[in-house]
Order: structure tokens, then C-alpha cells, then sequence
């Protein structure tokens, strides 16, 4: 599994967190990554995910150079 900590408190983190936890929990495509739970610990919220081995896909797309057909691909997928 992975962990994503998110901070609470900066302002209107409270609802994007929120936002976040119930787009994951409830979608379930092969091309998302699974929710497992999320917890409350101190000001954090700490998201466990599945892990994805290669990184983010803002990771990937930042040190991948795609030609605008494979941006779109990968977009529409």
C-alpha cells in the first residue's frame, strides 16, 4: 500500500480532502489506483491507497516527453 498525507491545516484543505476521499472511494476503474481507508492522525488525514510502482502520473508525464497523440491516450484512458 501507499500512504498520501494531506495537512488540514491550510485553509479549504478540509473540503478538497474530503472531495478526494469520496471520488476514490467511490470510482473503481482498472486505470485508477484502489482506496483502501483513510485515517485522521493529529492535523493529517492519511490516505492508503494501492501502491502504483513507477510513481504518479504527474511523475511520469513530467519526466516523459509524449507526443501530443500519446497525451491524448493516455488522457482518454
Amino acid at each position: 500500500v501507499a500512504i498520501k498525507k494531506i495537512s488540514l491545516l491550510q485553509e479549504s484543505r478540509d473540503e478538497v480532502c474530503l472531495n478526494e476521499i469520496q471520488v476514490m472511494r467511490d470510482m473503481k476503474n482498472a486505470n485508477l489506483v484502489n482506496y483502501v481507508d483513510s485515517y485522521l492522525v493529529d492535523e493529517e488525514v492519511w490516505l492508503v491507497m494501492e501502491y502504483m510502482d513507477g510513481g504518479s502520473l504527474y511523475d511520469v508525464i513530467r519526466e516523459t516527453h509524449m507526443a501530443e497523440g500519446e497525451i491524448a491516450a493516455v488522457s482518454r484512458e
